[in-house]
């Protein structure tokens, strides 16, 4: 099948940061030919200072995504990957595909309510854990990805907002409420885990194609703790929904459309990034080509 136009991907940040962290995606998804719109979500970046809302914050997924043409593979990491599940079962018309990254704890988790103090107590420190927070990123990432995080500045008051916020969410219901396909990435040693699984059966429940990658040695911000890994994972979908909308727009029916296991677009490769994982041909290398799959079996 000849592809026209690749379907656009809408990239929505984490807490904290900003539309800066994915400098390193959006430099493969160009590379790629792939549209591309990095937003910003109120209270962060160029738009700290305003309150942060579950609506205003999907609304700004939307908005993402109506000026990227209207329908995009929604990719979110954090904050931004419970964002882009709660956006896909809003507005299900405008979700090609979606990957949810470093989401997998419910927030109806007991822990949510610990987190909420705590985070009033940092806000209302003199520096509003400025100190802890340069700390935390100075130990967590390389100072590449530092740089890329912090580009668009901290903010370092809305975290309470944030956790209020997202409580308000119900991710696997979410999941199950629309049937475009899914990835799930989580880092291997990401604390964000905990309920992966019953994320991914909640997607295909739906009957969509729904996949979980966890990209080995990456934490819980795994676009910058593994970025090359990432952008195979992140290039493969877009190939993957790019095949899905051209077979859709031809009137293939739903059960005879490609799988979303296409190969993937080369991202650029660094054979230092990939330890001793090595691909031989670029081009055509498959996502799992660089990182363990667990598929489990739909149950």
């Amino acid at each position: 099948m000849t592809l026209a136009r690749p379907v656009p991907v809408v990239l929505v940040h984490g807490s904290r940061t900003s539309r800066t962290m994915w400098r390193r995606q959006l430099e493969a998804l160009d590379a790629a030919g792939v549209p591309v719109e990095a937003i910003e979500l109120p209270g962060h970046g160029a738009r700290r200072g305003e309150p942060f809302t579950l609506d205003g914050a999907v609304e700004a997924v939307h908005d993402g995504v109506r000026r990227a043409g209207g329908r995009a593979l929604v990719v979110g990491l954090s904050l931004g990957g419970y964002l882009a599940i709660e956006h896909r079962a809003r507005y299900p018309h405008e979700s090609a595909g979606l990957v949810a990254a470093s989401c997998s704890t419910s927030p109806a988790s007991r822990l949510r309510a610990a987190w909420l103090l705590l985070a009033r107590w940092i806000e209302s420190w003199p520096d509003s854990g400025e100190r802890l927070n340069d700390a935390f990123v100075a130990r967590m990432l390389t100072a590449e990805a530092a740089r890329d995080a912090g580009a668009g500045g901290f903010a370092l008051d809305v975290m309470s907002a944030v956790l209020q916020e997202v409580g308000l969410t119900d991710p696997r219901t979410a999941l199950a409420a629309a049937g475009s396909p899914v990835w799930i990435v989580n880092g291997r040693y990401d604390h964000f885990r905990g309920h992966e699984r019953s994320m991914l059966r909640a997607a295909r429940s739906s009957g969509a194609e729904a996949h979980l990658v966890v990209v080995p040695h990456a934490r819980h911000l795994v676009s910058l703790d593994a970025p090359v890994a990432f952008n195979r994972v992140l290039l493969e979908a877009a190939d993957a929904v790019t095949r899905r909308e051209a077979a859709r727009a031809a009137g293939v029916p739903e059960g005879r459309q490609p799988s979303s296991r296409s190969h993937a677009l080369a991202p650029p490769t660094s054979a230092a990034e990939f330890g001793t994982i090595t691909t031989s041909s670029p081009s055509r290398s498959r996502a799992d080509a660089v990182m363990r799959r667990e598929l489990p079996p739909p149950m």
